[in-house]
């Protein structure tokens, strides 16, 4: 069944229905449009309030960022995050699959009808400017015909009268013979114009018509069939986030589950534990005997060195014997001894640590540009070494601090352990053995005195005859000697290389490598021919892409 057939007369019905469904169609778009705002909005609020309640310091700098609770928080905070992108993913995919695509198919639809209804319009023009034709034919026929009837009249009133000359009754004889052969002409163009508006009516109503009012079917159908897919893309985009949004919230849920109580326990005694000993009974203390009364060794007034309190005992052991009395603010010193024992060691001992590792980054960095000084003396085309000597200089100068506050800080945790284990009471032989030094410590961190000496002096005496005569990549030999190794990426030589030195290997343009070791930031890269052997390179002549 189709309209042209069934809907022949129903021009106004089909021209309100198919104006019908293209505003639905805009009422779709304009709907999926708001939604993709609220979605917007939704994320927006979401990634403000994310914003709100993360921490403000990084992790690192953060102590509560070691309870587990804490990092869940964080952690759950990170997945909403991640959900409010999910949001944004959303409304960007309706906005583009929905809104864009079926408001252009929407215009597209509105020019098809606009250009249809036209058509129809222009046929029905011409059918009614051919009946126009036919009425006015008829209504000449007509008149002809009733002119033609009243000349016969005449004629044979005249043709009787007695009274009328001969000449009267042929003249009207003669009008009436052209008023009837008038009448006859009328009466042949009204029949053919009648005969050519019904095959022009029949071509409207059963050719012409109903193609058009097929094509608007067509037309209002695919329109329907979009629509029905636009309504798909709603529920598509949702299922589209929705492993992503499932992840999410199980990363919620391990988050949850990974609040550890006695861990988080644990860890608030390791950040606070003070390592100071707990108060002693106080001492009778006897004021009907005149004698010189001190703070007794006991009481809460002398602190855990001996050495007397100068504010008296009553306010020190105020200060110290009440645990919810508020502490006064205290000035913060370069050892930490305005912290508790136990804080104050775990302070000095991480201070330690840094120093140790940006010691072990300068002594690296220093014997790179020594390697380097000595591939620019062999090697004058690739760089002055004079240009070397500040930054060798700078080095050393670093080497040489970073060393005085190792030996500074080292003493102020030797100090610190003695006050935690007084504090503890345990034995003096238990703790005769001075503390293990950290394990990021340089093998001559424990050593740094007499090396930072020998350092200086070494730095300053000019190299000798054997060791400029030494070859510069020596260590490098010793690599080559441990088992093969797979390459950890791959390289192209960007330019040519011509390894002269001992321990490099010479490269062309465009060749491409194997990858063996990284740059240590000594400005030489570990590869390996496809050719057989392993060498080193300058890091400023390779691409490099690790695996």
């Amino acid at each position: 069944m189709d309209w042209g057939t069934e809907l022949w007369d129903q021009f106004e019905v089909i021209e309100r229905h198919t104006q019908w469904g293209l505003d639905l169609l805009d009422r779709y778009v304009k709907f999926v449009k708001e939604r993709t705002e609220v979605e917007q909005a939704y994320a927006k609020q979401l990634r403000s309030l994310v914003k709100k309640y993360l921490p403000k310091r990084p992790a690192k700098d953060d102590p509560e960022f070691k309870f587990s609770q804490q990092q869940s928080f964080v952690q759950i905070l990170q997945e909403v995050n991640d959900f409010a992108g999910q949001r944004e993913l959303v409304a960007e995919n309706l906005s583009i699959r929905v809104c864009l695509e079926l408001t252009k198919y929407s215009q597209e639809m509105k020019q098809e009808r606009k250009m249809h209804f036209q058509e129809g319009r222009r046929a029905q023009q011409q059918l009614e400017s051919g009946f126009k034709q036919l009425e006015n034919s008829k209504r000449k026929f007509e008149r002809d015909c009733r002119e033609a009837e009243k000349a016969a009249q005449t004629a044979e009133r005249l043709d009787q009268d007695i009274n009328a000359t001969k000449a009267d009754v042929e003249k009207a004889k003669q009008q009436a013979h052209i008023r009837s052969h008038m009448a006859e002409e009328s009466k042949n163009e009204y029949a053919a114009q009648l005969q050519r508006f019904n095959r022009d009516q029949a071509h409207f109503y059963f050719s012409q018509m109903p193609q058009i009012f097929d094509k608007l079917q067509d037309m209002d159908e695919r329109r329907a069939t979009h629509l029905g897919a636009g309504y798909g893309l709603l529920s598509e985009a949702e299922l589209q986030v929705v492993p992503i949004i499932a992840k999410c919230l199980e990363g919620m849920k391990v988050a949850a589950a990974a609040v550890d109580s006695k861990n988080d326990s644990q860890v608030l005694i390791e950040l606070h534990k003070s390592g100071f000993a707990r108060p002693g009974d106080v001492e009778f203390e006897d004021f009907s005997q005149p004698m010189n009364r001190a703070p007794s060794d006991s009481s809460l007034g002398t602190p855990s060195d001996g050495r007397p309190e100068l504010r008296g005992p009553a306010r020190s052991s105020r200060a110290k014997r009440w645990p919810f009395s508020k502490k006064n603010k205290t000035v913060v010193t370069e050892d930490f001894s305005h912290l508790p024992p136990e804080q104050q060691r775990k302070r000095l001992q991480q201070q330690l640590e840094d120093r140790n590792r940006e010691l072990q980054k300068e002594v690296d960095q220093r014997e790179a540009l020594k390697k380097m000084k000595g591939v620019y003396e062999k090697t004058p085309q690739m760089g002055d070494p004079a240009s070397l000597e500040p930054r060798i200089a700078e080095t050393l100068n670093n080497i040489e601090r970073l060393k005085l506050e190792v030996q500074k800080y080292e003493a102020w945790l030797a100090e610190a352990e003695s006050r935690v284990l007084s504090n503890r009471g345990d034995s003096l032989s238990r703790h005769a053995r001075p503390p293990d030094p950290p394990a990021s410590a340089p093998p001559d961190s424990s050593s740094s005195n007499s090396e930072s000496q020998d350092n200086k002096e070494s730095s300053e005496e000019p190299p000798s005859e054997e060791s400029q005569d030494t070859p510069i990549y020596t260590e490098f030999d010793e690599d080559f000697e441990e088992e093969p190794v797979s390459p950890i990426g791959h390289c192209v030589a960007i330019y040519h290389f011509e390894g002269s030195s001992e321990g490099t290997i010479s490269m062309a343009e465009g060749e491409d490598l194997s990858l063996m070791e990284e740059d240590k930031g000594d400005g030489w890269t570990r590869v390996r021919r496809k050719q057989g052997g392993e060498g080193y390179v300058p890091t400023s002549y390779l691409r490099v892409t690790l695996n």
